[in-house]
């Protein structure tokens, strides 16, 4: 295609919630922007994550946007936790309602992003060649959207079909009385495998590292329960913001040592038959002392035994390796019971060693499993996959890529230095999923929607972290996550699901409420830490 240049005051990276909101922000102080969207609709990970099951961990009446009261009033979820294509009706209702497609170019993958210093601008190419220059460059690429290549040996060799979540046919994928293999169980599996089991001729799950999964007990949407908080609707946003997790989940400042094993017991057990990762929120030391999360660990592995039939089965579907909520903890419908089916095998690879694929199937320690397609559940490369995807060059040519080569260095999670007029939403160095993923969106782009117009209204061309307020800011969060459990999992958090990528903590542990009232005091302070020329 023939090369074209555009202007604007700002150009968003990204369609999902963060994306969308920030064009809304952006419009609503008068500024110009386009926003470039790879998918061919609005969405983001929602709209690239269509398997089988696909849903959110968090309640529908939260998962959704604060800003403007009547569409909080009008939109009717159907269920307690939204399933993907109801995300994704509600994101295209939301793109249609506030006339935002018109600024959306979709299709259109970004591959580059320079900043010029003489004129203050970006210039940011597309993959067809196209060339828009703006003032500022928002980057709404998410945390979860870059699917991670799996190390399996041989899956070249497999004949048969091979589907990743993250990528999944938008036709869907019909698998009755086929022999299914599955490798992943993590969320993305927890959710998919229970609803491939049901189609299927048979399924077997290859298993590397068990999850902590609690149920949803997820189904229709409480009428009753929706008018009492759609009647105080604000409020309900409010304790959201308030909160530690970014959602109200009522949680108990106690210790786990503060009470008895019946009483802590019966917390538990009552938290559990509510649905949901409110059981996080227990005891305030659970995800800072190990013998408090021991207690709560152990009785997430009973529930477990409890809903396996086979107790041999069930002591394999047991994590050991990691304390509960160290990784994301899965909410599933279903996921143990899949196991008491009669068409569904779990292969423990921890005891029979992975060989490789064949053309065929699956070949382990102790044969070969033929198989007719494989599914790969196996993740993304999260929170920088999407940023280092892109060529983005600051200041005298600094490599954002090379900056990060150890690790991802932000100020408050919301820029680097370095690199002038870059706004990052929801990415390393803030709470984002760590929280409910919706709040810490919508605080991170009023909070960019603030700064640049702050930037305008005092006749300021550029905002960029100070070295210095960057270096305490990554020293904080790596001091804050030092003094939880949060390390001592190898999850994705740390990057630790990406060979040859650095183990660094990448979000901010020290909680929602916390870190928004940290980042007002930034501002409130005419932007302390940060250099505006």
């Amino acid at each position: 295609m023939a090369e074209t240049t555009t202007e604007f005051d700002a150009i968003v990276v990204g369609a999902g919630f963060s994306g969308l909101y920030m064009l809304y922000e952006l419009r609503r102080r008068g500024l110009t922007a386009r926003v470039l969207e790879a998918g061919s609709d609005v969405g983001g990970t929602w709209y690239w994550n269509r398997y089988p099951g696909a849903r959110c961990d968090v309640e529908s009446l939260d998962y959704s946007y604060s800003f403007d009261e009547d569409l909080q009033q009008e939109w009717k979820w159907t269920e307690r936790y939204p399933a993907q294509p109801e995300i994704q009706r509600y994101l295209a209702h939301v793109a249609d309602r506030f006339d935002l497609r018109k600024d959306i170019t979709f299709d259109t993958r970004v591959v580059a992003a320079h900043y010029d210093t003489p004129s203050a601008t970006w210039t940011v190419r597309t993959e067809a060649g196209d060339r828009l220059t703006a003032r500022y460059c928002i980057l709404a690429t998410g945390c979860l959207s870059v699917p991670k290549a799996p190390e399996i040996p041989g899956l070249d060799d497999f004949r048969g079909p091979v589907y990743h979540t993250a990528t999944w046919p938008e036709s869907g994928v019909d698998f009755s009385g086929r022999r299914v293999g599955v490798f992943g169980t993590g969320s993305s599996g927890v959710q998919a495998i229970p609803m491939i089991a049901q189609k299927a001729g048979h399924v077997t799950v290859f298993q590397r590292t068990p999850a902590f999964s609690v149920p949803a007990f997820n189904g229709p949407l409480d009428p009753e329960w929706e008018r009492e908080i759609k009647t105080n609707y604000a409020e309900r946003r409010r304790q959201n913001r308030a909160s530690e997790a970014g959602i109200v989940r009522g949680d108990n400042p106690q210790s786990a040592h503060d009470v008895d094993d019946e009483q802590r017991q019966r917390e538990y057990e009552s938290r559990y038959t509510k649905g949901g990762f409110g059981i996080l929120g227990a005891y305030a030391d659970l995800m800072a002392d190990q013998r408090a999360n021991d207690t709560v660990s152990d009785f997430v592995r009973q529930k477990i035994r409890e809903r396996v039939t086979d107790p041999e089965v069930a002591e394999r579907l047991l994590p050991w390796e990691y304390p509960l909520g160290t990784k994301r903890i899965c909410v599933d419908t279903d996921y143990y019971e899949t196991f008491n089916r009669d068409n569904v095998t779990l292969v423990d690879l921890r005891r029979d060693a992975l060989e490789t694929v064949t053309a065929n199937g699956v070949r382990t320690a102790r044969g070969e499993v033929e198989l007719d397609c494989l599914v790969l559940a196996t993740g993304f490369d999260a929170m920088t996959g999407a940023v280092n995807r892109i060529d983005i060059r600051g200041r005298d040519g600094a490599v954002l890529a090379e900056k990060w080569g150890a690790g991802p260095r932000t100020y408050l999670g919301l820029g680097t230095a370095g690199f002038p007029n870059l706004f990052l939403l929801a990415g390393p160095g803030s709470p984002s999923v760590l929280t409910n993923m919706v709040t810490a969106i919508e605080q991170h782009v009023e909070w960019t929607g603030r700064c640049i117009e702050h930037l305008r209204t005092h006749g300021y061309r550029t905002i960029e972290p100070t070295v210095e307020a960057e270096d305490g800011w990554v020293d904080h969060v790596n001091e804050v996550a030092s003094m939880t459990l949060f390390p001592k999992a190898a999850s994705w958090y740390l990057g630790a699901n990406v060979p040859g990528k650095p183990r660094i903590f990448m979000p901010y542990a020290g909680g929602f409420a916390t870190y928004e009232k940290q980042c007002d005091e930034v501002a409130e302070q005419d932007y302390r830490g940060f250099a505006l020329k």
